[in-house]
């Protein structure tokens, strides 16, 4: 393998990286042996195929697109490390050349590490606020678990305390129909929070076979970007209300739930909301000291391949979450009437937080010798071999340098928080 280094503008380098066949051919075998357990060959099990029958089957140049990533991700790594580059973010890969039996030439474009001025961190106070435990919330979830053995009884009177609406409802944004918006059969019930605030006043009262329209805000935190604090238009039919008639809350019911007693109960109820109310205040305290830390600080200029990468990492977070949601990436973008271009330019300013909050914990972890002990790293490792222990292919890149170094970040961006936590955040 052989490297080239040119310097760009604000803080960027781009590397020319040339790759001989003799120095990925390792890599051309792992990628076989993966197209081996995908790939149903006659003759052969699954996993247990040859190199030469799998390059028949598949062909050399799908052998090798599939092992470009870990030809790319080692040889980077290595002209890296051996320029003694400081570099953060991922790197921008443009392939010039990549052909069975020949050189692999690729440019890789990255961002040098910019100069951080700490805030002043003395002058920084957060408080840490723990939202009680009300009555109120014990008896809800008391309700819910009460609930789940609930029997239920057709009314025509209207909606009203417990009482379960099942209606037909449809959803648009600016008049135009969501996808996904529309349902059949759905389930409200009054006595718990719709994740839709001012829902549940809406439809209370209704009687079957009702209409009514409305718009309500949806939540600003919304899994679906192009919903969030958006005002949307609801058109729902009442198809039953039923009356909900909740169980007696009895020891009987307690120990089918693992307790000895209503009263055990309710005590474990009461320490897991407490402990739920003490992860959210955590979380909202992070948050908030970052943010007010980046806010006070100084930075060069941050490469623009920092912020690509961050937007990259945003796009694929947001893809992610759409699918698990049964929502493909084309359709939300055509919903939102935007392409992936004019997405990835409104993730900017966030992009920026982003890279900026990872400047800071890098810089904190320099001035206070936060280090990552190759012990703490190897015993991590092993605790995501134990996780991963059926994932073949996770398990062959744990073993990787880069990966290695991702895996050691993550503990001492924890190692950093710890540290501005004891130093910055006051217990309200």
């Amino acid at each position: 393998m052989s490297h080239s280094l040119k310097k760009l503008e604000k803080s960027e380098i781009e590397l020319t990286l040339t790759v001989a066949p003799a120095d990925y051919e390792k890599h051309l075998q792992k990628a076989a042996q993966r197209l081996s357990e995908r790939t149903t060959i006659k003759g052969f099990r699954k996993g247990k195929v040859p190199f030469d029958v799998v390059k028949k089957e598949v062909g050399e140049m799908a052998i090798l697109q599939e092992a470009l990533e870990d030809v790319i991700r080692e040889t980077f790594y290595n002209a890296v490390t051996d320029e003694k580059l400081e570099t953060i973010g991922m790197p921008k890969i443009d392939i010039e050349k990549i052909a069975p039996g020949n050189d692999i030439i690729y440019k890789a474009t990255v961002g040098l590490m910019p100069k951080v001025e700490l805030a002043n961190l003395s002058k920084i106070e957060v408080k840490k606020e723990i939202k009680k435990v009300d009555d109120a919330k014990i008896t809800e979830t008391l309700d819910a678990i009460r609930g789940i053995n609930a029997t239920e009884t057709p009314k025509d009177g209207p909606a009203v305390g417990t009482d379960k609406l099942v209606i037909d409802m449809d959803m648009k944004l600016d008049n135009v129909p969501i996808e996904g918006g529309q349902a059949k059969d759905y389930q409200v019930y009054l006595s718990e929070d719709h994740y839709v605030r001012g829902f549940n006043k809406e439809v209370e009262g209704l009687k079957k076979g009702e209409e009514k329209e409305f718009t309500l805000d949806f939540p600003d935190t919304h899994y679906q970007k192009m919903l969030a604090g958006k005002k949307v238009q609801f058109k729902i039919k009442v198809k039953e209300v039923l009356e909900r008639h909740l169980p007696e809350l009895t020891d009987e019911m307690a120990k089918k739930l693992g307790q000895d007693t209503v009263e055990k109960l309710k005590e474990t109820i009461i320490k897991n909301l407490e402990a739920e109310a003490e992860q959210k205040a955590e979380q909202k305290t992070e948050i908030e000291m970052l943010e007010k830390i980046v806010a006070d600080s100084k930075f060069e200029p941050i490469p623009t391949v920092i912020i690509d990468s961050e937007r990259q990492k945003m796009f694929y977070e947001l893809k992610s979450n759409l699918e698990r949601h049964g929502v493909e990436i084309d359709q939300y973008l055509a919903d939102i009437k935007k392409t992936e271009k004019e997405l990835y330019e409104e993730f900017k300013t966030q992009a920026e937080k982003r890279a900026k909050a990872a400047l800071v914990s890098r810089q904190v972890a320099i001035e206070q010798n936060l280090k990552v002990s190759e012990e703490e790293l190897n015993q991590e490792i092993e605790n995501m071999r134990e996780i991963y222990k059926n994932e073949k292919e996770t398990l062959e890149r744990l073993n990787d340098a880069g990966v290695r170094e991702s895996i050691a970040t993550a503990i001492q961006n924890k190692k950093v928080v710890k540290w501005l936590k004891e130093k910055i955040v006051k217990n309200a």
